[in-house]
């Protein structure tokens, strides 16, 4: 990216999706955002910053904006943007606001009349259903099961919608994920996707108490998960 490819950018917050893994994914609009963009706001400082060198970018100034400090970065970007600054926002991997922070930003922006301008680009909920095998024209997407308090009981109720329904877990607990959902709906077909986008990328499909077994086999699992409960309604109706 060279200066004569640079644009201007009214002041907004623009989201901007970055690469689930392979940043030959990330799009020339978010690329040419990135580069024209006052400021650059993202969930994790290290992981754009090593993106941003990737493709030559070097940003006019770069903020960490995460979970636990997303109330007081979103009065700094709000007072950025009335200040006459374009800001991009950008999670860690993916899409700002599914799954990650974001949110809380994109509401004090609307609060103070600021425009919010949203990019299309990498999502692993529906990058992974796309490939899944499951109905994909009835799906809800869940986010991550609570760690702790009330875990088994959310993860009884989803097992009981009968749509799709899309959630994400962490490598180390997928397996005792896999096993509650087996407990509830054990003939239940469903996916498991893993490494997304990424050189070890793969797709685990069967009924639930056979995905399970295969996991619960491993003596290591690595890389987020995508897990997808396909549809119990006859796609023929």
């Amino acid at each position: 990216m060279n200066k004569q490819q640079q644009y201007k950018l009214q002041p907004a917050l623009y989201l901007v999706p970055v690469p689930i893994g392979n940043l030959e994914d990330i799009t020339i609009r978010a690329l040419k955002t990135l580069q024209a963009a006052h400021v650059i706001a993202s969930e994790d400082t290290r992981t754009i910053g090593s993106l941003l060198k990737n493709f030559q970018i070097i940003p006019n100034k770069l903020l960490g904006i995460f979970e636990h400090n997303e109330q007081a970065g979103a009065k700094q970007v709000v007072q950025l943007i009335q200040q006459g600054n374009s800001v991009c926002y950008a999670s860690e991997a993916g899409t700002p606001c599914i799954s990650d922070p974001g949110l809380i930003l994109v509401q004090a922006c609307i609060a103070a009349g600021l425009n919010v301008i949203p990019l299309p680009g990498a999502i692993a909920a529906t990058t992974a259903l796309i490939a899944s095998g499951c109905d994909t024209q009835h799906f809800t997407f869940v986010g991550f099961p609570p760690h702790k308090k009330g875990r088994e009981e959310w993860l009884h109720t989803i097992c009981t919608h009968t749509e799709t329904i899309i959630l994400y877990e962490a490598p180390h607990r997928l397996v005792s994920t896999l096993e509650t959902i087996a407990k509830y709906a054990p003939q239940r077909v469903m996916c498991v996707v893993r490494e997304l986008t990424k050189l070890h990328e793969e797709f685990v499909r069967g009924i639930a108490q056979d995905v399970h077994s295969a996991f619960a086999e491993r003596a290591t699992i690595k890389g987020e998960c995508v897990i997808i409960l396909d549809r119990l309604v006859s796609r023929t109706e």
